[in-house]
């Protein structure tokens, strides 16, 4: 079932994102079993909202890779505020 993920980084900016992006994600586009990234600033920090596959790709991508990654000079910092969601509805044009 599609999984999605919400993370907040309060007072982060798009800069680190980038930054942070260029560390976790391959070359090529999207980790293997990402299916949608989205990401922009918003009131207070920087929001970034994934689907995957499932929740085990999800639970993968972040053990395997973004926490091992974290911290790297520039990137987003701290632990994010996370939501996650089993999606029951998932459209794409």
């Amino acid at each position: 079932m599609p999984y999605m993920l919400t993370h907040f980084w309060p007072g982060g900016t798009e800069e680190q994102y980038h930054a942070t992006a260029a560390v976790v994600h391959p070359p090529q586009g999207l980790p293997e079993g990402q299916l949608h990234h989205a990401a922009g600033p918003t009131d207070g920090g920087f929001l970034v909202a994934v689907v995957y596959d499932d929740k085990e790709t999800a639970d993968r991508f972040m053990q395997d890779t973004l926490i091992p990654a974290m911290p790297v000079e520039g990137c987003l910092v701290g632990p994010p505020e996370e939501r996650s969601a089993e999606l029951a509805y998932l459209e794409s044009s």
